[in-house]
């Protein structure tokens, strides 16, 4: 790997997220009904415990809730522009949904 293929570029996350956006709304439409779904809750473990590979994890593991994730992300497009973001909470919940559209799009 070159030193550059270790750097983050938002830009390119951007980029990223747009493609794969544009992807899932072709493959599942506008809006997703949760009520149709046959899963809502999911196993998570918790940031902390995720990235620290030094030890193995005591945490339990926890779950997650789509619907909560979906109602979360709606409440933080609403927000007014000085309301406080805080990335490891709200980015969270996004990544919920968006592994909601990767299990939605596993081979059947």
């Amino acid at each position: 790997m070159t030193q550059n293929e270790h750097v983050l570029r938002m830009a390119d996350l951007r980029r990223a997220c747009s493609v794969l956006l544009d992807e899932a709304e072709r493959r599942f439409g506008h809006e997703v009904d949760l009520s149709k779904l046959p899963v809502d809750y999911y196993w998570s473990l918790d940031l902390a415990s995720a990235f620290d590979l030094t030890k193995t994890p005591t945490a339990e593991l926890d779950c997650g809730q789509v619907s909560d994730d979906v109602t979360e992300i709606g409440a933080l497009v609403r927000r007014a522009p000085e309301d406080v973001i805080a990335l490891w909470h709200d980015l969270d919940h996004l990544a919920g949904v968006l592994r909601l559209l990767a299990h939605l799009d596993l081979p059947r």
